[in-house]
């Protein structure tokens, strides 16, 4: 799971990361409260854990610009903050769950795991099949009409991403933000060009499955057959 941690102490946050990246997670972390809003933004996470007391920009208001702008990623807000009006607050302002400090990481790993199992976000089925493909994650292998191969990293991540909204248009920078990393230094024609590699690769599986440029936007996969 992709996490952003948005937290001020710098002690929490290495201890929590430590914590966090023992499980596996990929785990952002964010300083500031604007930062962490125009992080959020992006729409690259499976879960935010948002401390309410921030530089430049409190965590109710960072919540709230993210979910007026449509941003669904579930947040766990993570604050000293823990009176009952306060919690009404952080839920009323776009919260999936609210966790007081201090705090015994286990209970942190049992609402991740909670909020997982609601949004389906933690662990994905191993094999997932769409229209005419089957897709084998624990071996980046994608089976169609035509035949199996095996898909480079990239290749793969990009179709996992496609194969979990068929249909929805995919805005670039999600699909950058994803594959490549917030704040990874990548052009954009290197989505371009693995875009390309994953049409070939579905291609090459004899599928009738397309990804569709949305000009300006981003992509779509799509039945290329379908009225």
């Amino acid at each position: 799971m992709r996490i952003l941690l948005v937290e001020d102490d710098k002690n929490f946050c290495e201890t929590l990361v430590f914590q966090l990246q023992r499980e596996h997670h990929l785990v952002d972390v964010c300083q500031d409260g604007r930062d962490g809003l125009d992080l959020l933004l992006q729409d690259a996470y499976d879960l935010a854990l948002l401390d309410r007391m921030l530089p430049t920009m409190n965590g109710l208001l960072v919540l709230k610009k993210a979910r007026d702008r449509g941003i669904t990623t579930p947040v766990i807000l993570i604050t000293a903050l823990g009176e009952l009006y306060d919690r009404i607050e952080g839920l009323d302002c776009g919260a999936d769950d609210y966790l007081v400090k201090p705090f015994a990481y286990e209970e942190l790993a049992a609402r991740i795991r909670s909020l997982s199992r609601r949004s389906n976000i933690c662990s994905p089925q191993a094999v997932q099949s769409f229209c005419d493909i089957s897709y084998d994650s624990s071996l980046r292998l994608l089976s169609g009409p035509a035949g199996d191969l095996v898909l480079s990293g990239r290749e793969a991540q990009l179709l996992e991403l496609f194969l979990q909204s068929p249909g929805t248009v995919l805005r670039r920078l999600t699909l950058l933000s994803r594959v490549w990393g917030a704040d990874a230094p990548v052009e954009e024609g290197n989505l371009d060009t693995y875009i390309h590699f994953v049409r070939k690769r579905l291609n090459q599986a004899g599928s009738r499955l397309s990804i569709q440029t949305v000009r300006g936007i981003g992509y779509l996969m799509e039945d290329g057959h379908a009225s």
